[in-house]
C-alpha cells in the first residue's frame, strides 16, 4: 500500500457513494442497538427494495449519533433530516417522504441540528461518528484515514511528531490530564530496546460510555493514532486493554486490524518505510482497578490487576520491564487531526491550559442525554442547561458528578465554573475520562456518596489496607447515617478517615474513592447534620 493507492481508495469510495444521491445512515452503536436499531435497519433495507430504490437510496449502518436518550436514530443526506426513536412502524411514512410523495403518514420525532445540544460541539475526536460505516476501512480511506500515518512516516522524524504533539498542548483524556508530549517524549528517549505503546480501554466509571462510542464508530483513528504514536516513541507493538462487557467494539476492533494487515497498513515495512508495527487486543475481566496503568500492565501479562508503587513509571519500566506508552481513547483519537491540522490549530482551541476538546457522556437528570463533544472552557451551565436542556418536568438542579467515583459532585451555584483541569480541580473533583451526571433536587447526596463508596469497595484490589479496609469502614459510616443510627462521633470519624485513605492509599483508586465523600461534605454538609439531628 502507498499514497497513490489510498488516494484511489478514496475517490472510488466517494464515487460510490455519489452514485447514490440519498443516504440513511442508521445509528448501530450499542446504545441504539438494545433499544431496537437493528430491526430497524433490517426493515428500510426491505421497505427499499420493495419500493425498488436500490438504485437511489443507500442505507448504512454507522456509530454513534450522539443523542443516545432518543435512539434508534437515523439521518437522511443530503437534506439532514434527523429522525429519533424510530421504529419498524414509522419505516412506510420515511420512505414515501424521500421523494416527498407522501409527508402525511406517520413519522417519527424530528431532530434539529440547529438545537444547543449539536451547536454547541465541536467534533474532533468524534468527527467521523454517526458518518462512516466502522466496519468498512475503506469508508475511512475515503475520509482521508491513514494519509497522516503515511506522511509522519516518510515525511516527519519522531522527534517531530513529538514536537507536535507537545505544541498541540494535548493532555491525557484519561482522567489525570498529564502532558501527552511529555509523556511520549520520556519513553522516546530510552535507550534503543523493546518499547510498547497500549490503549486504555478499560473505561469503568459508572455512567460512561465515551470511549466505548469512539471505538464503536471509529475504531481505525485508534489505530492509525496509535501507530503514529508507536513511530514517535520508537515501539513496534501494541496492545489494546477493553474489558469485555464492551462486545461490540471488541468486534470492530479485530475487524479494523485484520481489515489494516489484508491492506499493508499494519505489519512489516508499512508505506514501504523501515517502520514495523502491529497490535494485539487484551480482553480485561471488567476490574476497575485495571483503568490504573500498572494493574493494566499486570493484567496484559497475565497477572492479577494489582498495582504496583511509581516509580518507576511505565514510561521507564512498563510492559515486562521496558518502556512502555499508555494513553487513553480517546487522547489516541486526537492524534491524527493535531498532525493533519497542525499544532497551532488545535492550541488555538480550549482554554489557555486545557487544549482542544473534549467527550463527555451526558447522563442522570437531564432532558438530552448522550454523547457530547465540546471545546475545554465551556461552562458546566451552557452544556447542563442549554445542551442538555435542563431537568425534566420543570425540576431543579442539584448538583453534577464528575469523574465518577474519582470524582465529586458540583453544587447547583458553581455551574459557571469552566470545562478545564484546573478549575475543576479547585472545586475537589476532577475531569475524569468524561462522566458527567446531572442530579435533581430530589437526590440525596449521603446516598450518592454511599454509592460511590460502595462501588470502590467492591472494586478494590485488596492489595493495600487503607484502601481494602477504609472503604469498607467509609460505606459502614455513611449506611449508620442513611439510617439514622450514627452521632457526630461517626460524621467527624468519616471526614478525618477519608482524608486518611485519600493519603496513603496505594494507588489512584483509593486516593481519589473519599472524593465523593469530601466533596458532598463539603458542599452539602446540611444534609449529613439533618440525618443526625433525625437520629
Amino acid at each position: 500500500m502507498d499514497l497513490e493507492e489510498l488516494l484511489v481508495i478514496q475517490q472510488e469510495t466517494k464515487e460510490k457513494r455519489q452514485q447514490k444521491p440519498q443516504q440513511i445512515r442508521c445509528c448501530t452503536a450499542s446504545g441504539c442497538l438494545s433499544c431496537g436499531a437493528e430491526t430497524v435497519k433490517k426493515s428500510l433495507e426491505t421497505a427499499i427494495k420493495e419500493a425498488h430504490l436500490e438504485q437511489e437510496v443507500e442505507v448504512r449502518g454507522v456509530g454513534c449519533m450522539g443523542i443516545c436518550g432518543r435512539g434508534p436514530s437515523i439521518e437522511i443526506d443530503p437534506d439532514t433530516t434527523l429522525y429519533h426513536h424510530v421504529t419498524p412502524e414509522h419505516i412506510p411514512g420515511i420512505i414515501a417522504s424521500l421523494n416527498q410523495t407522501n409527508t402525511s403518514e406517520n413519522l417519527p420525532p424530528q431532530g434539529d441540528l440547529a438545537h444547543p445540544f449539536f451547536a454547541y460541539q465541536k467534533l474532533i475526536v468524534r468527527e467521523n461518528s454517526g458518518k462512516i460505516d466502522p466496519e468498512s476501512i475503506d469508508d475511512y480511506i475515503a475520509e482521508g484515514g491513514y494519509q497522516q500515518l503515511h506522511h509522519v512516516l516518510l515525511e516527519m522524524t519522531p522527534n517531530e511528531v513529538i514536537q507536535a504533539v507537545t505544541k498541540s498542548g494535548l493532555r491525557g483524556r484519561g482522567g489525570g490530564g498529564y502532558p501527552t508530549g511529555v509523556k511520549w517524549a520520556t519513553v522516546a528517549k530510552m535507550p534503543k530496546q523493546q518499547k510498547y505503546v497500549i490503549c486504555n480501554a478499560d473505561e469503568g466509571d459508572p455512567g460512561a460510555f465515551m470511549d466505548r462510542a469512539v471505538l464503536e464508530s471509529d475504531p481505525h483513528r485508534i489505530l492509525e493514532g496509535m501507530a503514529i504514536a508507536a513511530y514517535a516513541v520508537g515501539a513496534n507493538h501494541g496492545y489494546i486493554y477493553i474489558r469485555a462487557e464492551y462486545p461490540l467494539a471488541i468486534k470492530r476492533l479485530e475487524k479494523a486490524i485484520q481489515q489494516t494487515k489484508q491492506y499493508g497498513l499494519m505489519g512489516s515495512q508499512i508505506f514501504d518505510s523501515p517502520f514495523d508495527f502491529k497490535i494485539d487486543i487484551r480482553v480485561g475481566a471488567g476490574a476497575f482497578v485495571c483503568g490504573e496503568e500498572t494493574a493494566l500492565i499486570a493484567s496484559i501479562e497475565g497477572k492479577r490487576g494489582n498495582p504496583r508503587p511509581r516509580p518507576p513509571y511505565p514510561a521507564i519500566a512498563g510492559l515486562r520491564g521496558e518502556p512502555t506508552l499508555i494513553n487513553n481513547v480517546e487522547t489516541y483519537a486526537n492524534i491524527v487531526p493535531i498532525i493533519r491540522e497542525g499544532a497551532e490549530w488545535y492550541a488555538d482551541i480550549g482554554s489557555e491550559n486545557s487544549k482542544g476538546t473534549k467527550v463527555f457522556a451526558l447522563t442522570g437528570n437531564v432532558k438530552n442525554n448522550g454523547l457530547i463533544e465540546v471545546p475545554m472552557g465551556i461552562s458546566l451551565r451552557t452544556i447542563i442547561e442549554e445542551m442538555g436542556g435542563g431537568v425534566p418536568n420543570q425540576g431543579t438542579i442539584k448538583a453534577v458528578q464528575m469523574g465518577g467515583p474519582s470524582g465529586g459532585c458540583i453544587p447547583a451555584h458553581l455551574l459557571d465554573t469552566p470545562v478545564e483541569y484546573d478549575s475543576l480541580k479547585k472545586l475537589g473533583t476532577i475531569m475524569g475520562s468524561g462522566g458527567m451526571i446531572v442530579m435533581d433536587e430530589n437526590t440525596s447526596m449521603v446516598e450518592i456518596a454511599r454509592f460511590y463508596m460502595d462501588f470502590c469497595q467492591k472494586e478494590s484490589c485488596g492489595k493495600c489496607i487503607p484502601c481494602r479496609a477504609g472503604t469498607v469502614q467509609l460505606y459502614n459510616l455513611l449506611t449508620k447515617l442513611i439510617d439514622k443510627q450514627a452521632n457526630q462521633q461517626d460524621l467527624d470519624t468519616l471526614e478525618t478517615l477519608s482524608q486518611m485513605v485519600k493519603e496513603t492509599s496505594l494507588c489512584g483508586l483509593g486516593i481519589t474513592a473519599p472524593n465523593p465523600v469530601l466533596s458532598t461534605l463539603h458542599y452539602f454538609r446540611e444534609e449529613y447534620l439533618t440525618l443526625l439531628e433525625s437520629t
